[in-house]
């Protein structure tokens, strides 16, 4: 099992060229503040390029150049900065173990899981998160997103499937359009020959996952994992006896949901009610 912060860590990259552009401006005897003004960035953009935490733009990069010596250093550099990719840290391990997965299952309450989201929908989510992001932020967060994505197509044997709660469709985040165009998305996805896409009815007197979202996968080696994630955290479980629990409490919800065939025509009417 691992924990973690929900911070994405930066890269070697960016740490390396931040320390390089801060020495080269301390050298030209600059704060951070003057040097923001020259190069007509706030202190805070500055401050968050030298830590590593930011991308600095094509346009920082031109602006500090002449600033710093003009010597070319701070654009060779540039040329070699990598993002590391935008997930939280304690999520980057059940990512990689994705990428190898044969069996996938995700149960969601809250919101409609990363692999099945639209770029309009997932922009909606990430504009709305509190801290705020800025707009470099949100463009990593959604570059990851789409990459990953590519897992439904990049791998055909592996079986996905999804039960979705009703109600994700219904609350229609980001408003008609964002969710006219979430669920042709779904209808999509749920054609592939390896993707199963279920919908837990909004009304139903039983439901074995009351105690929120979960998502299994199986390896190569036919070794199962959980994930289970909350506010600011998540889990990562190996222990085989947790694991079981989870796979009988997906197993009863498969049971529960609608059928594939009767999942897929509730969607289809929503879609037309918008």
């Amino acid at each position: 099992m691992t924990e973690g912060s929900s911070e994405p860590e930066v890269s070697d990259s960016l740490r390396t060229f931040g320390a390089m552009l801060q020495a080269l401006r301390e050298h030209a005897g600059l704060s951070r503040e003057e040097f923001g003004r020259q190069i007509q960035y706030s202190k805070h953009t500055v401050e968050s390029v030298e830590l590593g935490r930011r991308m600095p733009d094509a346009r920082y990069v031109e602006r500090s150049e002449p600033v710093l010596g003009n010597t070319g250093a701070v654009r060779r550099g540039a040329e070699h900065l990598e993002r590391r990719p935008g997930l939280a840290a304690w999520f980057r391990q059940w990512a990689l173990k994705e990428k190898t997965a044969i069996t996938l299952y995700t149960y969601e309450c809250r919101l409609i899981p990363g692999l099945l989201q639209t770029e309009a929908y997932a922009r909606t989510l990430f504009t709305g998160q509190l801290p705020p992001l800025n707009d470099s932020q949100i463009e990593v967060q959604w570059v990851e997103r789409e990459k990953r994505q590519r897992l439904l197509w990049d791998r055909p044997n592996t079986a996905f499937s999804f039960i979705l709660e009703e109600g994700l469709f219904l609350r229609r985040t980001g408003g008609v359009e964002v969710t006219r165009g979430l669920i042709d998305h779904v209808l999509a996805i749920a054609a592939l020959r390896n993707v199963e896409v279920q919908i837990m009815p909004q009304v139903r007197q039983s439901h074995a996952g009351l105690d929120g979202p979960m998502q299994l996968l199986e390896e190569p080696n036919n070794r199962w994992y959980a994930y289970c994630e909350g506010q600011e955290s998540g889990l990562l479980v190996a222990d085989r006896k947790v694991v079981s629990m989870l796979q009988m409490r997906y197993a009863r919800m498969r049971s529960q949901a609608l059928t594939i065939q009767d999942s897929l025509s509730l969607l289809q009417r929503m879609r037309g009610d918008l």
